[in-house]
């Protein structure tokens, strides 16, 4: 067997909404090697023997699906999307959980909310996620969406050990007034350390990606942190509105401006 022949191929990337049982189905399970499996994750929704993390909200959302067409399970990492049919259709947000989202209903603009994001392990860091991006702001402008928001997660809630990056976060990307959400119980304050006091390069190099994603965009943080006890995570709401997302990064994702 030659060098080459030794070689993974390249993925060959696609990303499609589900829309079938079947490929919904696939995005539960690879939320489950991610959420439970991977990070000790658990909840109502997660089903060990069959392997899949599901809750009630998936029935009201799109599930979009990247998928590498090289591989015989092609599902590598997903995204669901719940817009405001969605939540009246599901009684509230998923975030609702988390937070008072007053300020985001009250100000009039539609709302599209981002969760479940995962991808495999080997496709971290690599172009999956532009992929997946590239196609939700392909639907953010078909929709006309004006903000999106969701939660995001640091693993663990030792709120301690993470204090430094949550206080930078407070400290540099809280949402304005007009859009700041609150957490609601149990929470944690995010601000507790004053800036000064921040080892800022330290801090955010334990900010996950996908925060840090958001923040590139021009995305804010709400008010306070949400501990998830069941799936083991200290949340973050992340707000971005379409507005406010750079002319680099908005030529990146969108490929041209909101005409």
């Amino acid at each position: 067997m030659t060098k080459g022949e030794l070689r993974m191929a390249a993925p060959e990337f696609d990303a499609v909404f589900a829309s079938s049982a079947d490929e919904i189905r696939a995005a539960q399970r690879l939320r489950y090697d991610v959420f439970v499996e991977e990070l000790g994750g658990e909840g109502e929704g997660v089903d060990h023997r069959l392997r899949l993390e599901a809750d009630e909200f998936d029935a009201f959302s799109r599930h979009l699906l990247l998928l590498d067409r090289t591989k015989a399970d092609p599902v590598v990492g997903v995204y669901r999307l719940m817009d405001m049919d969605g939540a009246a259709r599901a009684g509230r947000f998923y975030s609702e959980r988390e937070y008072d989202l007053t300020p985001l209903r009250g100000s009039g603009a539609p709302l599209l909310e981002l969760g479940r994001s995962c991808l495999r392990k080997e496709y971290r860091g690599g172009p999956g996620m532009h992929h997946l991006w590239s196609a939700l702001a392909r639907h953010v402008t078909e929709r006309e969406i004006d903000v999106l928001f969701g939660v995001a997660s640091f693993h663990g809630t030792d709120t301690e050990a993470l204090a430094p990056s949550l206080s930078l976060l407070h400290h540099r990307h809280l949402a304005p007034a007009e859009l700041r959400v609150t957490a609601k119980e149990p929470s944690a304050q995010m601000g507790v350390l004053d800036i000064a006091e921040i080892d800022r390069r330290q801090a955010m190099v334990r900010v996950p990606a996908l925060i840090k994603a958001y923040l590139r965009l021009g995305g804010f943080v709400g008010q306070g942190a949400y501990l998830d006890h069941a799936f083991n995570t200290t949340d973050v709401c992340l707000i971005l509105p379409v507005a406010q997302m750079n002319a680099r990064q908005k030529r990146l994702y969108l490929g041209a401006e909101r005409q």
